[in-house]
């Protein structure tokens, strides 16, 4: 027995070296919200975020805020521990094109030791989610687009993906069509895409309330799974449009979709206090820390033709 343990020892200490960070496979998940600066309410989002995961029971959720002051002795000091978690929430968006950068200058971006440690995390296998307007950030770090697939770029950045009426992913090449948009908030017929896990025991298609829809958004679109769709509200376009997605990255797992709109002023938004979004929320999280999906689909989730907005989210403690 003694020479079999020290046999083992080896692997066992090269597996954890491997993986560069240890995850929890049982218990809470441990989820870390990144936030600091954004064109959309970064503060009241990550407060909604908390309580939705609160009220799950499933969660343990902790904050890194970027600090203010670019380029200040906080601001380089800053380094989030990822690896101490099973799945990053990334809601950081430093790009102006989509709207104004409240008080925000110049531009933010993160240290170069952020971005490494985190292409690092994703890369040794963790698990991440880009919170809609972090879908639109940093323009220019390839790493982080590559994760992203589809970002909010000019018409010659990259290849864009629409989804014709049957159903099929078509790629629209860097120059051909417009930079990515989206026309006026409104509810949306969602529809998913085949039985991915995250959406298994849901409808075929729901109607979520106040959402964007996103169209062109464009990038490597690479190692990139189409989970639910939607109709642009561009009375010029009228097309279907990604909505949820999923990449990898190295051994990560990346889950992106454009739920979740909180622009400055909005109070209690309806677009998170969606029984759908609350439902895929914590799954997509289960996902990415590579549990079995077991959040159950509620009784209250909505069908094609009515919205489903539960009451105010709770505070977050």
């Amino acid at each position: 027995m003694k020479h079999r343990y020290f046999l083992l020892l080896p692997a066992l200490l090269m597996a954890v070296s491997l993986s560069g960070f240890a995850r929890s496979h049982r218990g809470k998940i441990h989820v870390l919200i990144v936030d600091g600066f954004s064109n959309h309410d970064w503060q009241q989002t990550t407060q909604l975020l908390r309580g939705i995961l609160q009220a799950t029971g499933d969660f343990t959720v902790d904050v890194s805020t970027a600090p203010q002051e670019t380029g200040s002795t906080a601001w380089q000091a800053w380094r989030p521990r990822f690896s101490d978690y099973d799945v990053v929430i990334q809601t950081c968006n430093e790009n102006g094109g989509n709207g104004l950068l409240e008080g925000l200058k110049p531009k933010p971006d993160w240290p170069d030791a952020v971005k490494r440690d985190f292409a690092d995390y994703v890369r040794k296998g963790g698990g991440v989610y880009i919170f809609h307007a972090a879908e639109n950030a940093f323009v220019g770090w390839k790493e982080y687009e590559e994760m992203v697939g589809l970002s909010w770029r000019r018409a010659d950045y990259g290849t864009a993906i629409r989804v014709s009426d049957s159903g099929e992913l078509v790629r629209i090449p860097a120059g051909e069509g417009r930079g990515t948009g989206h026309g006026q908030r409104s509810n949306v017929l969602v529809t998913r895409m085949g039985d991915d896990p995250i959406h298994s025991g849901m409808p075929r298609a729901w109607l979520s309330p106040d959402m964007e829809v996103y169209f062109f958004a464009r990038g490597p679109a690479e190692r990139l799974r189409v989970l639910a769709y939607a109709r642009d509200s561009d009375p010029k376009l009228g097309l279907l449009w990604p909505v949820e997605w999923t990449t990898t990255y190295g051994k990560g797992r990346v889950y992106i979709s454009t739920y979740g709109h909180v622009w400055p002023g909005d109070v209690q938004p309806p677009g998170l206090r969606d029984a759908a979004v609350e439902t895929i929320i914590p799954r997509a999280l289960e996902w990415l820390a590579r549990r079995p999906v077991k959040f159950p689909v509620p009784a209250d989730f909505p069908g094609a033709s009515a919205v489903s907005v539960r009451e105010k989210i709770p505070a977050a403690f």
